[in-house]
């Protein structure tokens, strides 16, 4: 792709989230994320593969469905509580139908089946884009509209929780298998988000650092399903022996970083007296663990065939950057014990 018309699309980006972030009327709101929309469209169809175009018109298709109930339920409030204010969603029915719009943007189950589809037909770059990026518009119009919809919030995140987790069992591409882990991830933040907005945070915060170092892995060994990733060892060894931990992390194991919001969230719950939505949100995580434990296996317990036909391909030197992913790794794997610091900085 020319740089110029990159430049301009991952400006457009940016401006979408940036107007989102500022806009306190949701007329605001709403262009900030048309504009992230079209702007990640031309990146998704950049290969000209059918796979892609295919996955960019679902991606296209659901984002303009979300996008025209959002306008909807906000023109609905405007009627009929003469407000046009994010903060002042005070009527049930437009409050219900922007948290069901904005779910549907992020991919939160039982609205999440466009999520595994668009990101199987990308790129490891624009699916890092799209698990990332385009998550953070939608989630900060959701932490604002927080108050109300208590119910509908926790459905939503253990169905997310357990659909993440059951939908990644089965898979063997690699893409889909982070698709399941943000929707599992996702209903993790929407289940504390009324009790904790801060936690939600952290969690956001953790999920993208983590997310990162996955996609850049996968994108260093140039891997998108189980079977080449047993190929890696001979590529990168030392990053070999490190990504079963930035996989663990994901899963939520302590002492790794992925550990904090789960341990935060779960000790949140309890104290809300949610001790059987903390529990179903914990055993979920063990099935999320599971298949994060397979792509471990998967990467550094089996060896690919050494028979010529099987033989690893030449390749060139790894053009890719190597101080993102050094530093997203050491803070995938490290950060726990700073726990109360970044605490008091989010709460503060």
């Amino acid at each position: 792709m020319n740089p110029y018309i990159l430049a301009i699309l991952l400006f457009g980006l940016g401006l979408g989230t940036t107007i989102t972030f500022a806009s306190s009327h949701w007329l605001l709101a709403w262009m900030g994320l048309e504009m992230n929309t079209l702007a990640i469209i031309p990146l998704m169809a950049q290969h000209h593969h059918p796979r892609a175009v295919e996955a960019t018109t679902k991606y296209f298709l659901t984002q303009a469905a979300a996008a025209a109930t959002l306008l909807f339920a906000s023109v609905t409030n405007a009627w009929l509580m003469g407000q046009w204010e994010i903060q002042q969603i005070t009527h049930p029915l437009p409050s219900t139908m922007i948290t069901l719009a904005l779910a549907l943007k992020i991919g939160l189950a039982p609205l999440h089946a466009w999520l595994p589809e668009v990101l199987q037909g990308l790129d490891l770059t624009t699916g890092l884009i799209l698990s990332t990026w385009q998550k953070l518009a939608p989630f900060a119009l959701i932490l604002q509209l927080q108050p109300s919809n208590s119910t509908l919030l926790i459905i939503l995140g253990l169905s997310s929780t357990l659909i993440g987790g059951w939908g990644g069992l089965n898979q063997t591409q690699l893409r889909k298998i982070l698709a399941y882990s943000s929707i599992a991830h996702l209903g993790w933040m929407v289940l504390v988000l009324q009790f904790s907005p801060s936690i939600t945070l952290l969690t956001l915060l953790t999920y993208l650092i983590m997310t990162f170092s996955t996609f850049l892995v996968f994108k260093l060994n140039k891997s998108t399903n189980i079977n080449t990733l047993a190929t890696s060892w001979a590529k990168a060894p030392a990053l070999t022996a490190l990504t079963p931990l930035i996989l663990l992390s994901l899963g939520g194991l302590p002492p790794l970083t992925g550990f904090m919001p789960k341990w935060l969230i779960l000790q949140e719950l309890a104290k809300q007296g949610l001790a059987p939505t903390a529990t179903l949100a914990a055993l979920s995580a063990l099935l999320s663990l599971y298949f994060y434990l397979r792509l471990s296996y998967a990467m550094t317990l089996t060896i690919s065939p050494n028979n010529l036909t099987g033989s690893t391909p030449w390749r060139l030197p790894s053009s890719q950057l190597t101080y993102p992913l050094a530093t997203s790794t050491a803070m995938t794997i490290c950060l726990l014990p700073l726990t109360p610091a970044i605490s008091a900085l989010l709460t503060s």
